[in-house]
Order: structure tokens, then sequence, then C-alpha cells
């Protein structure tokens, strides 16, 4: 965690960050810079402390990101069902994605991080099947747009009915929920929903923790799609595993490899998310120069925590060849055949997160993804409103 007296004077912090990515020098010199002590106004009190949760946010982003796939510990004798809500505060979308062959019957509002790799996949699900949601993108700093939920991270995903609001959470679910729904006519989403229960555990620090369930699984009343086979489900199921559980942990040590490249990666998180028309100026800058010095960091200690190899770029390639190689050897287009399946819209999703990064840049440079890239692209943007239904 940055403390707040590393961070106290914002624009020291702005100008060093900046004078460090041009000589490329090391942050050791520069964190006792900025640990010198100075007085500090009273006035100056409330944007000390926005820098300070700023910080916390991005700082904790980062440890969960750390924590993720560590060991489970006991399960609690405790299962929970994803209620719907009666009520939800009215948040005007940031922007409403339209597309005028929706079938679905669905009313969605996505709460999202433009460029979360987890989110990418949700919309690379939804905009490949042509179905119509509201954005809403989370203020990264407050978070006041989520406020209302007692699950603070994204994607968040509200589905409106006539008798409340349907919230689903993590992105697998999301997607499986979805799938299983528009395969299946003779469900409601909400019975669905129930498919997925969660599951609580103490993980090995002592803290309670939630875990859900069946979250890769497809569920279906009615009669299995023909044109599915129980092998290849788990084909798709394991893929999507590996998108979630191997390929994204590539991508921040690589994203944040150098100061510069973290800046640059932060740059363009603001120009993709709208974060000038979005947020106030001085809330921007604060994230862009602060969260690239943060996830600099982190992205060392992720190195190590999924034991990339020294230069990072190395671990990032060998994982897209390892997809393009499985692809060859399937012999399909796509991994779903002639049109892609979930594991594509996965795989597309989390890739997508870092396509204005130097490292993406690299990786089509390096590695043999491009044309199956190109073409997942041309997939999800065409918004053919693929059915999924078999009725």
């Amino acid at each position: 965690m940055i403390s707040l007296k590393s961070i106290y004077n914002f624009a020291t912090a702005t100008a060093l960050f900046k004078q460090m990515t041009r000589n490329n020098v090391k942050f050791k010199p520069i964190m006792r810079l900025m640990s010198t002590e100075k007085k500090v106004k009273q006035s100056g009190g409330l944007k000390i402390g926005l820098i300070g949760i700023t910080a916390g946010a991005i700082g904790g982003t980062g440890y969960s990101i750390y924590k993720l796939n560590e060991a489970r510990g006991h399960i609690i004798n405790e299962t929970m069902l994803h209620p719907i809500l009666k009520d939800m505060p009215k948040i005007e979308p940031s922007r409403r994605v339209k597309y005028p062959n929706d079938t679905s019957g669905l009313k969605l509002t996505l709460f999202q991080y433009q460029t979360c790799p987890f989110c990418c996949k949700v919309r690379a699900f939804l905009d490949y099947h042509g179905i119509s949601y509201d954005v809403v993108e989370v203020d990264p700093v407050l978070r006041q747009s989520i406020r209302w939920s007692e699950y603070k991270k994204v994607p968040i995903l509200v589905a409106s009915y006539d008798k409340g609001y349907q919230q689903i959470n993590d992105s697998s679910m999301i997607i499986s929920a979805l799938s299983s729904f528009l395969i299946d006519n003779q469900q409601t989403l909400s019975q669905v929903i129930n498919f997925y229960p969660s599951v609580s555990f103490i993980d090995d620090d002592g803290t309670k923790k939630v875990e859900i369930m069946n979250r890769y699984f497809l569920m279906f009343q009615g009669t299995v799609p023909a044109n599915r086979t129980p092998e290849d489900m788990a084909e798709e199921r394991k893929w999507r595993k590996w998108a979630d559980t191997k390929l994204v942990h590539s991508l921040s040590p690589n994203v944040y490899r150098t100061p510069t490249e973290a800046l640059q990666a932060f740059t363009w998180f603001s120009d993709v998310g709208e974060w000038e028309r979005l947020f106030p100026a001085w809330e921007r800058a604060l994230i862009v120069y602060v969260g690239a010095f943060a996830m600099w960091i982190i992205g060392k200690r992720l190195k190590s925590r999924h034991n990339l190899k020294d230069d990072v770029r190395i671990s990032l390639y060998e994982d897209c060849d390892f997809w393009v190689r499985s692809l060859k050897k399937k012999g399909t287009t796509f991994m779903g055949g002639s049109e892609p399946n979930l594991a594509d819209l996965a795989v597309f999703g989390v890739l997508n997160s870092i396509e204005g990064c130097d490292a993406f840049q690299d990786v089509l440079r390096n590695t043999k993804i491009k044309n199956w890239y190109n073409k997942m692209r041309e997939k999800v943007t065409s918004h053919q409103s693929h059915t999924l239904n078999n009725a």
C-alpha cells in the first residue's frame, strides 16, 4: 500500500513521474524525495484525502489481483442465491449501446471500467450477439456509482424486470448465465441465476471469501442444443478458465513493464474510457499518474506471483502462441469451429483490454495471433445478432 505521506504533494508526484519516464530512472530516490517532511495547509486536506483514496483504490485493486487464485481455505456451511433488488439508484449511463435487431428482450446495464479485461469479456459477448446495453463507467476514485452494491468489483451487470432488478456479478458467471438464458427459452434469467449459488469459505489469511459455483457451466432445463456435445462444452470451459487463470495474469506485468509503458497505458485508458469527459480534470490526472506509478510497482510483484519469465514479454508471447497452436491442431478458424464460441470471446476480450498498449503491438509483431485476432474483431464488431436460441 502506498502511504499517504508518500503522495502528499500531487503536483510534485506528477512532475517527478514525468521526469522519471523521460530519464528511465529508478523509483527509490524519488520515493525518498516524495517522503520529505513538509507542512500541508488545512485547505489542501481534502485533496490529500482524495489522493489517499485513489492510492488505496489502486493498491487494493492490485492486491486483489495479486491474491487471485491462492489456495482456498475451509468452506463454511453457507450458500447464497442472487435475490432480485427492489430498488436501484437512478444513475445516468455514460453511454448507450443499441442494436436494432436485438431480440433478447433484456434490459441491461453494465457497470464497468472500460479497459478491465473482465469487463471487456462481457462487452465482447454482448456485442457479438448484438444485445443492447447501457454502460456506466465507474469512477475509479470514489466509485460512487456502485455504492449501492455490496459487491464492490466490476463488472456488475444489472437486468431490469417489472418486479425489480437482477444483479449479476463476475464476468464468467455473467456470460454463462446469459448464454444459458439465450439458448434455453424455457427458463427466465432469474431462474438461470439460481443455478450459480455462492459458497463462502475462510481464506488462509482468515478472511471470509465468496466463490461462485458453476461459473463456467451452461445450465439448461430443456434440451441441450443439438450442435453441442459434452466434450465440446468441456473444451470450451477449459479454455475459458485458461483465459481467466493464465492469460490474464500475463497482462499487468507487460502493460506496466517500465515506467514509460505504464504511463502510456494509463494515458490510453483515459482516452478510451473518456475520463476527460466523465471525470474532473484533477481526478483524471491523479488516476493517470498515481495509477501508473502504483501499477508499475504492483506489476513487478505480479511477475513473481505468477512465475513469469524475467523478460515478461516472452511469457505473453508464449501464451498467445499456445492459443494459436491449439487452434491449428484443431484445424478450425475459431475454437468454436467456423464461428467463435465462449472461449474465443473470452480470449479476445482479455487481449482487447490492452489493444492500445505498447505490449499489444509487440504481441502482434512477435506472435502469430494477429490473423485470428483480426477475424475475431470483425466478428464482434459486425453485431450480427447471432442467435443462440434453438426455437
